[in-house]
């Protein structure tokens, strides 16, 4: 069994848990479930589909990462919606941590991957949650109407698996490869984060990458019949 530290179920960097916003988002998605498996699932839930996944924003701005801004905008890419998660965790008791992995994301939309120079896409973020004395990894990056538009399958999350990207989409074509493990944290390394993409994703940290950007969504294509 692996035991939690405080740091796991207190407010941390960018992961706001003592937030009212969020500790209300929390509630509301939890309801009257019965155990701490059955609220992360549907923490799980709110968190993939209320709030939309969108690359674009201000990526030198440690805000640009928060959970009380995903909440606020209801949109964010993975590492805000993946520390809205780790929040809302703990706001209701569960011990919760934000882990890092790089992925060669085999689908990205052009623009995005001129902007980040290359597939590879570094600090790739989800939640790592404490349900019955394991650590279950829980990815709530990509929201239904997202999956759906772009033929891949939504990741789904029963509180005792890992719930990770799937390595190929509906069509069977390459998707998502896990290249590097970054590890686990209690709050978000910003600055480390910045770093990196400083040195090898300097694009997506110009004016230009926000400039004219449309909803992702619109960016994505629709598989065709």
């Amino acid at each position: 069994m692996n035991a939690p530290s405080e740091i796991h179920l207190q407010p941390a960097r960018l992961i706001e848990s003592d937030d009212p916003a969020i500790i209300a988002f929390a509630h509301e998605a939890a309801g009257e479930a019965d155990d701490d498996i059955e609220r992360a699932i549907r923490l799980y839930g709110a968190v993939r589909d209320q709030i939309a996944y969108d690359p674009y924003d201000r990526l030198t701005e440690p805000e640009s990462c928060s959970a009380r801004r995903a909440l606020s905008r209801r949109r964010g890419f993975c590492i805000p919606k993946a520390a809205l998660l780790v929040a809302a965790a703990r706001a209701l008791g569960i011990p919760a941590r934000i882990g890092f992995a790089d992925v060669r994301n085999h689908l990205a939309s052009p623009r995005l991957i001129k902007a980040n120079n290359g597939d590879i896409f570094r600090w790739h973020s989800y939640a790592e949650l404490l349900l019955a004395g394991n650590w279950v990894k829980a990815t709530p990056a990509f929201d239904l109407r997202l999956c759906r538009q772009a033929g891949i399958e939504a990741l789904e999350f029963d509180g005792r698996h890992d719930s990770m990207f799937h390595a190929y989409d509906q069509r069977q074509r390459r998707h998502m490869e896990y290249v590097l493990e970054r590890g686990h944290f209690a709050g978000v390394p910003f600055e480390a984060v910045l770093a990196t993409w400083q040195t090898h994703s300097p694009g997506v940290l110009d004016e230009s990458y926000l400039a004219g950007a449309r909803s992702f969504i619109e960016e994505v294509n629709k598989p065709s019949a």
